[in-house]
């Protein structure tokens, strides 16, 4: 019966603990998924955007990098 009484007090320690602290970004990315900020589609079109032109850059580095292997063995 006592470890009931454990069982129960620490049930009752630990709810406080499972409030919400939502900050900002906490939320901005819920409402992300849930497609619920407001110029959703502006936001996403934009993300689409920068995503894109983080991808050509890493492109471009390689590119880079192969050329200046290609430099190398071509002056061996």
């Amino acid at each position: 019966m006592k470890l009931n009484y454990l069982f129960a007090a620490a049930a009752l320690a630990l709810i406080p603990a499972c409030e919400r602290h939502e900050t900002p970004e906490v939320k901005e990315k819920i409402d992300d998924a849930l497609d619920r900020r407001p110029n959703e589609g502006i936001k996403d079109a934009t993300e689409d955007v920068k995503d894109a032109a983080k991808d050509v850059g890493d492109e471009i580095k390689d590119a880079g990098k192969e050329i200046k292997e290609d430099v190398k063995d071509a002056t061996r």
